[in-house]
């Protein structure tokens, strides 16, 4: 099923292998909930990170809701909702082989913001050239698909 995704971590697939993901629940307070559906969010430069046995999403900026009198810490860390096993699995895996949580994308599923979260793995710089150079061939493939087709 296909959930219409409000805010992407567009870097995070060019920066990162992508080993295993999770969908997690978000706690959320006041008015975030319709500053994410209205956009007003950036999970740029955002990770998670398994403490006391909880795991929380840090630097995932939400603005403040325009329509509310009260501010709230834009950059206050978030509590994701997953079961005890899959954080330990998570917790596990991060301080094992020394991977990262990154969150891939927010989407809203029967009224609830869930998050994608990745098990990463960072790219080098080599690596980063070389899928750059793979995604450039697809597309030229692609289009010398199209011109024959055309013609």
């Amino acid at each position: 099923m296909e959930y219409n995704s409000v805010v992407t971590n567009r870097s995070a697939r060019r920066d990162f292998f992508i080993l295993e993901t999770v969908e997690a629940g978000l706690e959320l307070m006041g008015t975030e909930v319709k500053s994410i559906r209205s956009g007003k969010a950036s999970l740029a430069e955002s990770f998670g990170k398994v403490e006391e046995g909880e795991l929380f999403l840090y630097h995932m900026h939400v603005s403040p809701y325009e329509y509310e009198s009260k501010e709230q810490d834009a950059l206050r860390p978030k509590k994701l909702l997953l079961h005890k096993k899959q954080i330990e699995h998570l917790a596990s895996q991060v301080s094992q082989k020394h991977l990262a949580l990154i969150p891939l994308k927010t989407y809203f599923k029967n009224g609830f913001v869930k998050v994608e979260l990745g098990l990463c793995q960072g790219k080098k710089q080599y690596d980063k050239r070389d899928s750059i150079r793979k995604k450039e061939a697809d597309r030229a493939i692609e289009r010398a698909k199209k011109f024959t087709k055309s013609r």
